[in-house]
C-alpha cells in the first residue's frame, strides 16, 4: 500500500508549540513526526499494544494537563543546545 504524506495546518497555543519543539529536538524527531505518532496512537484501536509509545508530555497535551505558565522555554532550549554542542 502506497502511503502519501499530506500537509496539515494546525492552530495551537504558542507555548505548547514551543514545548513540543523542545520535546521533539530532545528525541531527535521532527515535530511533524511527533504529531503523526500521536495521531497514530489515537486511531490505532485495533492493535493498541502496537501503538507508538507516547511520552508523558505529549499525553499531557491530549488530556488537558496544564504546562506551567511560568516555564522559561527559551532558557530550557538554550540549556539543551549548550548540552547538545558540548
Amino acid at each position: 500500500i502506497f502511503m502519501m504524506n499530506t500537509k496539515l495546518t494546525l492552530k495551537l497555543n504558542q507555548k505548547i508549540i514551543s514545548e513540543a519543539k523542545l520535546y521533539a529536538a530532545e528525541k531527535k524527531l521532527s515535530l511533524s513526526k511527533v504529531v503523526e505518532n500521536f495521531l497514530l496512537s489515537v486511531v490505532n484501536k485495533e492493535n493498541p499494544d502496537e501503538s507508538f509509545q507516547i511520552s508523558p508530555f505529549v499525553k499531557s497535551m491530549a488530556t488537558g494537563v496544564k504546562i506551567p505558565a511560568d516555564i522559561d522555554y527559551k532558557k530550557q532550549y538554550a540549556e539543551f543546545l549548550s548540552e547538545k554542542y558540548k
